[in-house]
Parts: structure tokens; C-alpha cells; sequence
């Protein structure tokens, strides 16, 4: 017995869904890019807050990629990529992954942080940060090289490839 009339129209049907999959993510991705802020070669230094005090400076985490996600607990696209981070932070803790609130206080945000699982630390923005990095989409990703340069900066949600292929 052959595969019957449904093989070849499943392969046929499967193929086309991939590739229209494939060019969707390379739409998203290339779009993410262009709404990207346009950002000096070199990051801004800053010197953020942590949910428990401590205070993080980027000049820092020089000889490091860093991963900066800018995000708010209102924003949907902010809250649906978290599990991606979360992800890469685990698989690469030799990566620094910081969750950049752009408003809240400690308290409403370390519950958000409980409630939506983030495995990263969060940073609470300042006004000079957010102006700096010309953040003016949610969710923005800056990637920033061991040298201190900008590698890569996409406005809107990151999936696991997407995330990897910035930081990579």
C-alpha cells in the first residue's frame, strides 16, 4: 500500500506553511531591526537600581556581552517574550541578561517579577537611561559587546532564535 492521496498534499502543505513561517520571522526580525533607535556606536554608560538595592553600571560589565531588555509590567509583547530571556539567561549565564523596567517601584516590580517568572535581574530605569538608549518602543533589546559597543538593538518581542541570533 502507498502513502495515499494525503502524503504528497501534506509534505505540499506542511513545505508551504514552513517557508510562509520562515518569512514571517524574517519580517519580524528585519522590521525589529529598522524600529530599532538609532544608538551612538558606543552604549551609555548608566548606573541602574536592582530590586534590592544594588546598583549595576554598565561600564562594569566591560570584557562582558550584556543583554539589555527595556520592558514594562503593562506591556503585552514585554510579558510574552520573558520566557525567552529567561531561557537564555539560564543556558548562558556567562551572558548578563537585565530586565530594564521603564517605570515602577521595587515593590510592584519584585512582585512582577515573582508573578511572571523572570529569571533575570531587574533594573528600574531612570529618565537619562531611557532618554539615552531612545527608548520609545516596548519591548526594546540592546545587545552590548565585550568592548562597550552597541552589537545589536531590536524594537518589539524577541523569540528564542531571534535573541540568540542578536546576542551571537
Amino acid at each position: 500500500m502507498g502513502a495515499g492521496p494525503w502524503g504528497p498534499r501534506l509534505w505540499r502543505g506542511v513545505r508551504d506553511w514552513g517557508g510562509t513561517l520562515l518569512i514571517g520571522l524574517a519580517l519580524m526580525q528585519l522590521v525589529g531591526w529598522l524600529r530599532a533607535p538609532d544608538l551612538p556606536e558606543q552604549a551609555p554608560d548608566f548606573a541602574l537600581t536592582g530590586l534590592n538595592g544594588e546598583v549595576v553600571r554598565l561600564s562594569e560589565l566591560r570584557g562582558q556581552t550584556v543583554v539589555l531588555n527595556f520592558w514594562a509590567t503593562w506591556c503585552g509583547p514585554c510579558r510574552a517574550e520573558i520566557p525567552s530571556f529567561t531561557r537564555f539567561a539560564a543556558a548562558h549565564p556567562e551572558v548578563p541578561v537585565f530586565g530594564i523596567a521603564t517605570e515602577g517601584g521595587a515593590a510592584e516590580l519584585k512582585g512582577a517579577k515573582a508573578r511572571l517568572g523572570i529569571g533575570y535581574p531587574v533594573l528600574m530605569a531612570d529618565k537619562a537611561t531611557l532618554s539615552a538608549y531612545k527608548i520609545n518602543t516596548l519591548p526594546t533589546t540592546v545587545v552590548v559587546g565585550p568592548d562597550g559597543r552597541v552589537k545589536s538593538a531590536h524594537a518589539g518581542i524577541l523569540t528564542d532564535p531571534q535573541l540568540r541570533l542578536a546576542v551571537w
